[in-house]
């Protein structure tokens, strides 16, 4: 029985070396295309998305994610589409669509939902489905794997194979790539394990860890983002009690930072599609089950409030220097959920800029990355192309990188005398001489 289940693994593993089988990526965003592009150096590969714009711009080797450069695409044997008849071709499936929460802070499983129905629609006997979308444990196995077969008439395991193997993709970040980091994998069974762990080790050079299950893969991964939320929410209230101690945080961390095991966290914004996100598939799937997190969802009030602490922040230095806030200009710079990037996913900054203009302050917004079609789309208001030389306050909220040069001479000559720089990562500790400087 071993021998013919090691021969089936390494059938697929080769058959797809070979190109005799095709892998069919679906959800072809900031996870999904870079995977997709991996595979296809070494094997045939279907991007598939239902978003027929964004499937003309990657025919035309430009990512709409602007992460990855046209020369990215090139040696790759991909075929780009928004067509079922098509998606039928591949027999190894990956689904990297997004799962993002409510305005209530609910799991939103639509898209892995709908991705999951059109699997239902072409899989065959012998496929293989794997699903790098983040969920909570339990939600491959009962949510996704019911739609499919519901779709499809097939069974798990009998006739086609499930896997999890959650995505690690860090936007902006040239250093840890696919290839570079663990690639955590599981499989319904042990045969699929062995095939998705070898499939997935042509393009991960780092390795793979073998989950002994996939609701166990699926927890590694939220737990991954909800540490970190913890972390920063922990930085974030010793924040606000160091400012009412008129001590910098930044430089208690560097100090405490010199022992060995410090933790080295900074306060900030926490926004994006994981950090901020990822947590509340925890606590959803655990409230369902009787238990209400206390510490997780401690940890996520406290940072989801931090853009208010920020706006008031700057309200009370305007108000001591207005007797018409209505008048006051303040700017805001930075639009992106973190430096150096174009993903305006969960941006945090959005809710501080809806904080400031909730108490009749004018606030004007630049970003050298973001798009400003996208911010009036998704959040209603749009980027500042000339900049005034009276603001009452700025705000950095990212680290970009064309931020970094900038200098007191810089704020001195956009800002009034009494105005307030406030500098969310600290950037500019130490720099700002000719204007009140405050950080978290």
């Amino acid at each position: 029985m071993y021998k013919q289940v090691k021969a089936e693994i390494i059938i697929m593993y080769q058959d797809l070396l070979d190109k005799k089988k095709t892998l069919a990526v679906i959800g072809l965003g900031y996870v999904g295309l870079p995977i997709a592009l991996e595979f296809a150096k070494k094997i045939k590969v279907i991007g598939f998305d239902i978003n027929a714009g964004r499937i003309e711009m990657m025919r035309n080797n430009i990512d709409p994610s602007q992460e990855l450069e046209s020369k990215d695409f090139e040696g790759c044997d991909i075929e780009f589409t928004n067509d079922l008849d098509v998606l039928r071709k591949a027999n190894f499936f990956i689904v990297a669509v997004p799962t993002p929460v409510d305005e209530h802070n609910v799991p939103d499983l639509v898209p892995v939902q709908r991705a999951s129905e059109t699997i239902g629609k072409v899989i065959k006997k012998g496929d293989y489905v794997v699903y790098e979308s983040t969920v909570y444990p339990g939600c491959t196995e009962e949510d996704c794997v019911p739609i499919i077969e519901k779709n499809s008439g097939l069974k798990m395991t009998q006739d086609y194979k499930i896997g999890y193997s959650p995505e690690r993709i860090n936007p902006g970040d040239k250093q840890h790539t696919i290839s570079t980091i663990v690639k955590v994998v599981s499989g319904c069974c042990k045969e699929s394990l062995d095939t998705i762990a070898k499939v997935y080790e042509l393009v991960v050079k780092a390795g793979v860890h073998k989950a002994s299950s996939i609701k166990v893969a699926e927890a590694a991964k939220i737990i991954e983002n909800t540490q970190r939320d913890l972390n920063i929410a922990l930085m974030n209230e010793l924040s606000i009690i160091f400012d009412k101690m008129d001590i910098n945080t930044y430089e208690v961390l560097e100090a405490a930072g010199t022992k060995w095991n410090f933790l080295k966290f900074q306060p900030g914004l926490v926004g994006g599609h994981c950090i901020g996100v990822d947590p509340y598939y925890l606590t959803y799937k655990s409230k369902k089950l009787g238990y209400n997190s206390q510490v997780i969802l401690a940890g996520r009030f406290i940072n989801d409030a931090m853009a208010g602490y920020v706006a008031r922040k700057i309200l009370q230095n305007i108000i001591l220097y207005n007797s018409d806030i209505k008048k006051a200009k303040v700017l805001v710079m930075g639009a992106t959920f973190k430096e150096n990037v174009s993903d305006i996913r969960n941006s945090k900054v959005a809710d501080v800029i809806k904080e400031l203009k909730a108490y009749s302050l004018n606030v004007d917004v630049t970003d050298p990355h973001a798009e400003s079609e996208e911010l009036k789309h998704e959040y209603g208001f749009e980027l500042t192309e000339t900049l005034a030389n009276n603001y009452d306050a700025v705000l950095i909220t990212v680290p970009h990188d064309d931020y970094k040069k900038l200098d007191d001479a810089y704020f001195a000559s956009i800002t009034k005398e009494h105005a307030l720089v406030a500098d969310i990562k600290g950037i500019y500790r130490g720099k700002i001489q000719s204007r009140k400087y405050w950080s978290l």
